[in-house]
């Protein structure tokens, strides 16, 4: 009698479990119905699938339109040509793509491409009315990353639903352009002292000849030539990986595996990002700020810094950005010397 009393128990016992997994499983695919729901519920308050409209055949055609499909296209084939075997995205790989449930959107920042402002925008559009004027929310709360999510903070599941379904868009510039840029911020201005102890004392023990101790310890003199030297060490990227103002876009934000839908470009600012803005219907409700133009590091400039730069170290830089020149459509800048 014992062992079938023993008997009867593990059988209930294993009955109990059953009823439980199944329960459990019944409620996780509720949840997965339910948020399933919720995001087709966020995206029809904006109206809209910007997807659906950038991509329908009853838009009458803009020029607008013809230039981000030209910039798609040529994207496109660039990477047929030189993009290596397809690889699998690391939640890593995500951190830089900005989601918006609301409108359907991905957006992936390149610093020095005006991505403060981009931003403020995406905070304005996905805050709520907690923000109503890009223009006045501050630069540093911008970046605080609890602000906006980041396509890297969801599950597997809801990544793969968001690149199938959302509108991915980044935006570009001048890759020496952009580098000048950034040195001019990171290395030339006294309040990046975070810089200048983290990458300027490392740069000077390297690069530069007999360093005086003062600059050891502050690393607040960098050259521009002293900054080449780093990027085109090759120990630089052996021992770290560089730093996101001055890695190159395709490693940032992966074109050749995300495709991207709108590639905006810093040169054509304003345009590109009020077509966005059309594309979701926000382009009443929020503007894109107007950058200022006395700072900005133009070509003139940026031919100023590589004159000092022989023509053996400009072809280096060339090859370590090569890709972003090819994949974006900028041509070899006509101040380089190197043949």
């Amino acid at each position: 009698r014992k062992p079938a009393r023993l008997t009867n128990m593990r059988k209930a016992k294993i009955f109990q479990m059953v009823l439980a997994t199944c329960f459990g499983s019944f409620l996780l695919v509720i949840y997965l119905f339910q948020s399933n729901l919720n995001e087709g519920k966020n995206l029809r308050k904006s109206g809209r699938n910007p997807l659906q409209t950038l991509y329908s055949n009853d838009q009458i055609e803009s020029d607008a339109q013809v230039i981000h499909q030209n910039r798609r296209e040529l994207l496109d084939s660039v990477c047929q040509v030189y993009a290596r075997k397809r690889r699998v995205l690391t939640p890593d790989d995500l951190k830089h793509l900005i989601v918006d449930d609301r409108h359907g959107l991905l957006y992936c920042y390149v610093p020095k491409v005006a991505c403060t402002n981009w931003k403020r925008v995406l905070m304005v559009l996905t805050g709520d009315g907690k923000y109503q004027d890009p223009l006045k929310i501050p630069a540093n709360e911008a970046h605080i990353p609890s602000n906006l999510r980041t396509l890297s903070e969801y599950s597997t599941p809801e990544i793969n639903h968001r690149l199938r379904n959302y509108m991915k868009f980044i935006f570009v510039r001048e890759p020496f352009e952009r580098l000048v840029s950034a040195y001019r911020n990171k290395f030339t201005r006294k309040y990046n002292t975070a810089f200048h102890k983290r990458y300027g004392t490392k740069i000077i023990r390297r690069h530069r000849p007999q360093p005086s101790t003062d600059a050891l310890e502050k690393g607040d003199d960098v050259s521009f030539d002293e900054f080449v030297y780093y990027l085109v060490d090759p120990h630089t990227q052996r021992e770290e990986p560089f730093n996101e103002h001055w890695e190159r876009v395709h490693s940032l934000c992966h074109p050749c595996i995300l495709h991207y839908d709108v590639v905006g470009k810093y040169e054509t600012l304003d345009d590109d990002a009020r077509y966005i803005l059309q594309l979701i219907g926000a382009d009443k409700a929020v503007k894109f700020p107007s950058s200022s133009q006395t700072a900005r590091t133009t070509d003139d400039m940026t031919a100023q810094f590589f004159k000092k730069i022989t023509p053996f170290y400009q072809k280096k830089l060339y090859n370590l950005y090569k890709m972003d020149f090819l994949l974006f459509n900028y041509s070899k800048p006509s101040y380089l010397t190197f043949r």
